[in-house]
């Protein structure tokens, strides 16, 4: 097979290109920017594109297929000619279906926890040597690529994105997987660029329940879910909470196993995470020896440096149920310590306007409460300019502190005394190249 990627440097695309490279597909790809750390892994299994740029001449009536991504847009020259000569076009999670229709699918969906859930999983799964291909939004330890594809796993472990699949479909692309078991862990509204009312949002979730064949596991601790569940469906329901558990010196336990995660949220997605083992099944008590192990997903309360008075960890937490979540959970794991939460403004979300008020009191819980967003961004994203105004009001906190410049930002951090105070930094972009790890001593 000869498959060309259009867009091959993104996280997700240049996973798909090494799976199948490793498949032992005969793999191309263009981009017209690719970074690290895409740019060194493609080049070490020789994917990496001789010359940055669209090329169309690359596309032949030798190709068997072209994967799509989403960086790409409509008018791309690449994508002009293989419609031309007629090669069948594919975005990324149509793909994924086309390598696993004949396979067990199990998706996680929902507004957040989606990367945790799936890591947890594939983490107990591999410790267990249970073979299965998979696809997760983060790179994982002791994983080489965040996709794989092979010919002879019966089981496939998918994260479920509600976002567009390709310039040219825009269908969420968790609809595409056609679950047989599948997990929502919640309902919070984003992507407001695409889904402009919450009712919108809302019935993308629903048309991905009505699709689950065999068995829906879902969040009962949220209202939107258990409205869902109410609805008539064709699959076995089953709900989950957050388990009783403990936390004594840092750590927390559940059912006398102690944990490496920590966090309301993060339980739940523990539970979750069993739940569909065990109708995988593995026992509740081989899935709790194992996820005792489990560190985390990639920027997703990641420890970043500790020192004795103080750490910093990183969070991918941009949305205010995540930010709320994410808050919690560092206060209650370390009680003896002050929390100094920053939150940088990325997303098309949460750099609109008339998204903002959905913030109001998700920054409560931090002692100290940052936000950052900067003019750089807003203008990428060809977006309206919003005020500090404007966020004072819509997270109204009286002593909130508000940056636009990241240099200033980073030298009021250095600047606080650390001493008995944690550090959270929560996005999904990298507060313009802030480096974490230099910003206590």
């Amino acid at each position: 097979m000869k498959i060309h990627l259009i867009a091959i440097g993104g996280s997700a695309m240049h996973n798909m290109a090494l799976a199948l490279h490793h498949k032992g597909y005969e793999v191309s790809g263009s981009d017209d920017a690719i970074f690290s750390p895409s740019k060194e892994r493609l080049d070490k299994h020789g994917l990496l594109p001789k010359e940055i740029g669209w090329f169309p001449e690359k596309i032949t009536s030798e190709l068997d297929a072209i994967i799509l991504g989403m960086h790409a847009r409509e008018d791309n020259p690449e994508l002009i000619k293989s419609k031309d000569i007629g090669i069948p076009i594919f975005s990324y999670p149509e793909y994924i279906y086309e390598q696993s229709k004949n396979k067990k699918r199990v998706v996680i969906g929902g507004s957040h926890g989606k990367t945790s859930i799936t890591a947890m999983i594939l983490h107990v799964l591999q410790n267990l040597n249970v073979n299965c291909d998979y696809m997760v939004g983060a790179q994982l330890e002791g994983f080489d690529t965040m996709v794989k594809l092979t010919p002879d796993a019966s089981l496939i472990i998918l994260e479920g994105d509600e976002y567009l699949s390709s310039p040219i479909d825009r269908r969420p692309k968790f609809h595409l997987y056609q679950p047989n078991i599948a997990v929502l862990s919640g309902i919070a509204w984003d992507h407001i660029n695409v889904f402009p009312t919450f009712e919108m949002y809302v019935e993308q979730f629903r048309i991905f329940k009505n699709m689950v064949s065999d068995t829906l596991i879902y969040c009962s601790e949220d209202d939107e879910l258990n409205n869902l569940a109410t609805e008539k469906t064709k699959c076995k329901l089953i709900p989950y909470s957050t388990p009783n558990h403990t936390i004594k010196d840092g750590i927390s336990c559940v059912n006398n196993t102690e944990l490496l995660i920590f966090g309301n949220h993060n339980l739940q997605n523990m539970n979750a995470a069993l739940l569909v083992c065990k109708e995988l099944g593995i026992s509740k008590e081989d899935f709790l020896k194992q996820i005792s192990t489990f560190k985390g997903a990639s920027k997703r309360l990641e420890l970043v440096k500790k020192t004795q008075d103080s750490a910093i960890y990183k969070d991918f937490a941009h949305s205010p149920s995540k930010l709320k979540a994410t808050s919690s959970a560092m206060k209650k794991q370390f009680t003896n310590r002050k929390l100094v939460a920053c939150m940088e403004l990325y997303t098309f979300s949460s750099l609109n306007e008339g998204f903002l008020r959905q913030y109001k009191g998700c920054m409560d819980e931090p002692d100290t409460a940052i936000i950052y967003y900067s003019s750089k961004a807003i203008a990428h994203k060809r977006l309206e300019l919003i005020t500090k105004e404007q966020v004072y009001t819509a997270f109204d906190r009286e002593d909130l502190l508000i940056f636009t410049n990241s240099e200033d930002l980073e030298n009021h951090l250095k600047n606080l005394n650390w001493k008995n105070k944690n550090l959270l930094m929560m996005s999904s972009g990298t507060f313009d190249g802030i480096e974490f790890e230099k910003l206590i001593t």
